[in-house]
């Protein structure tokens, strides 16, 4: 059994399975290489020293909130469509934003109806803040890897 060094493996770098070619990974016990290999999978996320984040989907969890912000119920749908079927994870969070987009949308026509017939326009500024303030918590919650329901949303898509 041959032990294969790497001049370039941190001594800190925890044990574990790391790339060492474009199709294949091998195991660093914490001070060598092992002849320990596996063919390279992309479907699996990767962690190690070289990579930024264990879980990537988290950041596209979180983009559906805040795309809702800037492009209404599109955004989410967009990712729904696309990768709601890669990740339950991805689903609940572009399913949850859709629903929000789609609750305030019909809250937005109803609230202007009103403004025009009836009450006036002082409710509308409660109405512009509360989905930014809910967009936030909803992304900083998905962030920490937390499954967030919006408290004010109709469920249309589950």
């Amino acid at each position: 059994m041959t032990e294969h060094h790497r001049n370039d493996q941190p001594a800190s770098a925890a044990p574990g399975w790391y790339p060492t070619g474009p199709n294949e990974q091998r195991y660093w016990d914490g001070r060598v290489w092992t002849d320990h290999a596996a063919p390279l999978n992309p479907a699996t996320p990767m962690s190690g020293p070289w990579f930024a984040s264990p879980v990537p989907d988290m950041s596209l969890a979180a983009l559906s909130h805040i795309l809702g912000l800037f492009t209404g119920f599109m955004g989410p749908l967009a990712i729904y469509v696309a990768r709601g079927d890669d990740d339950p994870f991805i689903r609940h969070h572009a399913a949850e934003a859709l629903n929000f987009q789609l609750s305030f949308l019909i809250f937005w026509v109803s609230m202007l109806l009103l403004a025009f017939f009836v009450i006036g326009f002082g409710y509308i500024v409660p109405f512009v803040l509360i989905p930014f303030v809910f967009a936030t918590l909803a992304t900083i919650k998905t962030r920490r890897g937390e499954w967030y329901r919006y408290p004010i949303s109709v469920r249309f898509v589950r």
